[in-house]
């Protein structure tokens, strides 16, 4: 890639361009065209918003669960559940594998609204969470993980078998953020309320609408706040290996003592610094909690240590001379307020 370009900038036009098709797609390909491309979108685009262009595997999966476990179980057919949740993941995967897990940091809506957010933030002088010590990134963590197997398959599970109630069937979109988000960029508020139609449809609505308010006060301060925790984001990683774009790296002594891979990555992964670093061939480090937004490879200054792979074929790579114009106009960018706050030690 070009040294006049900025990755970070096409990444963002990218972002931006798949966030107005995801949200109003239905508007330019038509209704019938919409439901649905897929069905199965490695991505959160949500199912409620009636404009959107297709909508996420986790709708499916949670309503495969909910439905059809219960009545394979009675039947003794246990192909009432494989076939339609292998048929979804089936499709998830024909996806995947194009863009791995570039779907969070280059297609998802959630993730492009936080790193907008975070940029208001910054512009109005906030105080910034640069990173998260080693501790805390280790407790949220796991969390990803429990999402994916209690709200997406635990749950729905458990409803179908008869142990809740049917309000259980989809506990996670009845609380993910970008149900709220992207029906509000539709100019609808239907999604924004409190149910209080049974005690269980009260207490997801109100934790749906409390987190959708955390997110946002979260993101002007915080990098990717919901990607740490998102279930999306443990389903990617559980397939990871089989994408086609992947971050490898062939690390240097250098690398014990730098850091700046792990101080420009947005989800705090510190093995980019200290994994791989005496190794003679490179290694895919494409980890559970990486999006592939490439930032710490604009951010490594020695080169071809990291890398944006595409089927084994360098796309972009670590540059010393990309590295000090990426590290320039980045000092510039945040140097830009649009409130100046009193002197105090504001994060860059």
């Amino acid at each position: 890639m070009s040294q006049r370009f900025s990755l970070t900038v096409i990444r963002r036009s990218v972002q931006l361009f798949m966030f107005i098709f995801f949200v109003y797609g239905a508007s330019v390909v038509g209704f019938y065209a919409a439901d649905k491309i897929s069905g199965a979108l490695p991505s959160l685009s949500c199912a409620y918003d009636q404009m959107n262009a297709d909508y996420c595997a986790l709708i499916p999966l949670q309503h495969q669960f909910h439905h059809r476990l219960g009545a394979a179980v009675d039947t003794g057919n246990a192909l009432q559940i494989l076939m339609p949740v292998l048929t979804t993941l089936g499709t998830f995967l024909l996806l995947f594998v194009v863009l791995n897990k570039a779907f969070c940091g280059w297609v998802c809506p959630l993730g492009f609204f936080q790193e907008v957010m975070n940029i208001i933030g910054q512009k109005l002088g906030l105080r910034r969470v640069n990173q998260l010590t080693d501790a805390t990134v280790d407790k949220i963590r796991p969390v990803k993980w429990l999402m994916l197997s209690g709200l997406v398959f635990g749950l729905p599970a458990l409803t179908s078998l008869g142990f809740l109630s049917d309000e259980w069937g989809d506990p996670f979109c009845q609380i993910c953020p970008s149900r709220i988000l992207t029906t509000l960029m539709t100019g609808s508020h239907e999604q924004l309320f409190v149910d209080t139609s049974t005690p269980s449809y009260m207490v997801l609505s109100i934790l749906g609408d409390f987190l959708f308010g955390l997110v946002i006060a979260m993101a002007l301060t915080l990098r990717q706040p919901f990607c740490r925790i998102c279930p999306m984001l443990a389903l990617h990683a559980v397939f990871r290996k089989a994408g086609f774009a992947r971050l490898v790296k062939k690390g240097t002594s250098r690398c014990d003592r730098c850091g700046l891979c792990a101080d420009a990555c947005p989800m705090d992964i510190r093995e980019l610094q200290t994994e791989h670093n005496h190794t003679d061939k490179a290694q895919d480090i494409t980890l559970a909690d990486c999006t592939l937004c490439g930032r710490c490879v604009e951010f490594c200054p020695d080169k071809d240590v990291l890398q944006l792979r595409y089927l084994n074929q360098p796309i972009f790579s670590a540059s010393p001379r990309y590295f000090k114009a990426r590290k320039k106009a980045q000092t510039q960018w945040e140097r830009v307020k649009l409130v100046e706050m009193p002197k105090s030690k504001v994060e860059s």
